[in-house]
C-alpha cells in the first residue's frame, strides 16, 4: 500500500435504488456472500489507502446510512433526496469534495474492484496529472453499458447505450463508471451537465473536461469482470461465484487443504490458520476464524465461530457465535447457536443442540440431547435423550451443572436448577430441585409390575375377536 496524498476524496455512489433487482431493499445492501455488495467496494478503497471516504445514499437511504455508520466509522454520509442520475449525485456533493485537490468517483456496486487496480489508478493520476482520469475495460456483450469511443484527435467521448449509432454499438470497450477528476475541472464543469429527460449523466463532465481542458486519460482495466455492476439477481449470483473463487484461491495459497474448492464458500472476513482442512460443501461464514489443524465435515455451516486448534467439525453440522476450544469433536448433525462457549476436548456428538451455554474442558454429549441456557463443568458426562428445560412460556431460565457430574440417559431438567459437582441423576429423571454434591438423584414414579400381563392380554382379545359379520 502506497502512501496516498490526504488531499484525495473519495465518493462512493450508493443512493439507486437498482429498479432491476426487483427488491425493496436498496441495490447496495443486497446480501452478496453474506456482506452487503457495498462492502466490497468500501473494502477496496480503504486497502487502497484512500482514507477521505464518503457515501452518497438516497433510495432506502436510511438503511444505508445505518449500515455505515454501525460498521465503517469515519465514512462521511451525504444525502441525494433527489435520484437524478450520478452526476446530479456529484453536483449534490460538491460542498464535500470541493475541499480536497483531486476526488475518485465509483459506484457501490462493483464489488469485484481490487484495491491494488484503484491504487495503480490513483498513482497514475497523481503521475500525469490530467484533469479527469477513468476507467474502462473491454466486454465480450458490451450491450447495456456506456461506450468509451476514441476520438481521431486523440480526445475521448463517452456514448450512452440509448444513444449509441450502430458502429457506436460494436464498441467493445466500456466505460467502468470509475473516474478521477481535478476538482478545480470539475467544478467549472458540474453545472453545465445537461438534464436529459429527469437525468443529470456525470458522463458529460468528462466530456466537457475533454472539450475544454483537452486532458482526458483512459485506463484499461485488465480483468473485464472487475467493473462489471451487479444490477440483477443473476448479476449477484454471477459475482459471487467469481468473489468466492477469488476468496478461495488466496485461503488455498496461504495453506487451506480443501477437497473441493468450487463447492466450498468463505465470507469475505473470514481468517484461517495454515493446515485448516475442509471436506465439499463446507461453507463458513461471518466473522469466523479457525486455528491451526482444525477440519470441518462435508457440507457443514459456520457463522462467526472460533474453531480451536486440531478441532473437527464431523458434517453435516451447523454452528453460529460460537467459541470452540482446542481438540473438540462436533457433530455429526450437531447444531450450536447463539453464544456457545466449549473448553477443551469436548465431544458434542450426533443429534445434539446447544444453545447460549458455557461447556467446560473434556464434557461429553455424545448423542441427541438438548442443552439450552446452561453451564456444564469439567469432565461431566451427559447421557442420551438428557434436556434443560430452559423456557416455562414466560421466560427462560437457566441450568448450573457441576463438575465430573454423570447425567443418566432421559434427565430432564426443570430450570432454574443447580446441580453440585460429583453428581449423578438416575436414568429417566424429572430434576425439579438442586442436588447436592456427591449426591444421586432420583425423581420417578415408582415401576410397577402386572403379573401374567401377557396371558391376561391374550385371554382379552380372545373375547374380543369372535367371528365378524359380512
Amino acid at each position: 500500500m502506497s502512501e496516498i496524498p490526504q488531499s484525495l476524496g473519495v465518493l462512493v455512489l450508493a443512493a439507486g435504488k437498482g429498479t432491476r433487482m426487483h427488491s425493496d431493499r436498496p441495490k447496495v445492501l443486497q446480501s452478496l456472500l453474506e456482506e452487503p455488495v457495498i462492502y466490497y467496494t468500501l473494502n477496496a478503497v480503504k486497502f487502497a489507502g484512500l482514507q477521505n471516504i464518503a457515501v452518497l445514499v438516497g433510495y432506502h437511504g436510511e438503511q444505508v446510512e445505518s449500515y455505515i455508520k454501525e460498521e465503517w466509522p469515519g465514512v462521511e454520509v451525504i444525502w441525494q433526496h433527489e435520484q437524478l442520475g450520478a452526476g446530479h449525485a456529484v453536483k449534490v456533493a460538491e460542498n464535500w469534495w470541493e475541499r480536497f485537490d483531486n476526488v475518485l468517483v465509483l459506484s457501490g456496486d462493483v464489488p469485484l474492484v481490487r484495491s491494488e487496480t484503484l491504487e495503480g489508478m490513483v498513482a497514475k493520476h497523481l503521475g500525469v496529472a490530467p484533469r479527469c482520469t477513468l476507467m474502462s475495460f473491454i466486454a465480450d456483450d458490451p450491450s447495456g453499458y456506456g461506450r468509451v469511443e476514441r476520438l481521431a484527435d486523440g480526445g475521448v467521448r463517452i456514448v450512452e447505450e440509448d444513444e449509441a449509432q450502430d458502429e457506436e454499438r460494436l464498441i467493445q470497450e466500456i466505460n467502468a463508471g470509475v473516474y478521477l477528476f481535478d476538482t478545480k475541472a470539475l467544478s467549472v464543469v458540474i453545472n453545465e451537465i445537461n438534464n436529459d429527460e429527469h437525468e443529470y449523466y456525470i458522463t458529460d463532465a468528462v466530456q466537457l473536461i475533454g472539450e475544454t481542458e483537452g486532458d482526458v486519460c483512459v485506463i484499461i482495466c485488465d480483468d473485464k469482470y472487475e467493473l462489471l455492476g451487479v444490477n440483477t439477481p443473476n448479476d449477484l449470483a454471477v459475482t459471487a461465484k467469481v468473489l468466492n473463487k477469488r476468496i478461495v484461491r488466496g485461503h488455498m495459497l496461504n495453506g487451506l487443504k480443501c477437497m473441493d474448492p468450487a463447492s466450498t464458500w468463505i465470507g469475505p472476513r473470514v481468517e484461517l490458520d495454515r493446515d485448516v482442512f475442509m471436506e465439499p460443501g463446507v461453507q463458513i461464514w461471518g466473522k469466523s476464524y479457525l486455528a491451526n489443524e482444525s477440519r470441518v465435515g462435508a457440507y457443514s455451516t459456520l457463522r462467526n465461530v472460533r474453531l480451536g486448534s486440531h478441532s473437527r467439525i464431523i458434517g453435516p453440522s451447523v454452528i453460529s457465535d460460537s467459541d470452540i476450544g482446542e481438540r473438540a469433536e462436533i457433530g455429526p448433525f450437531a447444531c450450536l447457536r447463539d453464544d456457545v462457549r466449549l473448553g477443551a476436548d469436548v465431544r458434542v456428538g450426533r443429534f445434539v443442540e446447544v444453545k447460549n451455554s458455557v461447556i467446560g474442558d473434556s464434557v461429553k454429549a455424545p448423542h441427541l440431547s438438548y442443552v439450552g441456557d446452561a453451564s456444564i463443568g469439567k469432565r461431566t458426562n451427559i447421557g442420551a435423550g438428557t434436556i434443560t428445560c430452559n423456557y416455562d412460556g414466560i421466560r427462560k431460565s437457566r441450568t448450573a451443572i457441576g463438575e465430573d457430574c454423570f447425567v443418566g440417559s432421559d434427565t430432564m431438567f426443570v430450570a432454574p436448577v443447580s446441580i453440585g459437582n460429583r453428581a449423578s441423576t438416575a436414568a429417566g429423571s424429572v430434576i425439579t430441585k438442586d442436588i447436592p454434591d456427591d449426591s444421586m438423584a432420583i425423581a420417578r414414579q415408582r415401576q410397577t409390575n402386572i403379573d401374567n400381563w401377557s396371558q391376561r392380554r391374550s385371554i382379552t382379545n380372545c373375547r374380543t375377536d369372535g367371528p365378524k359379520e359380512d
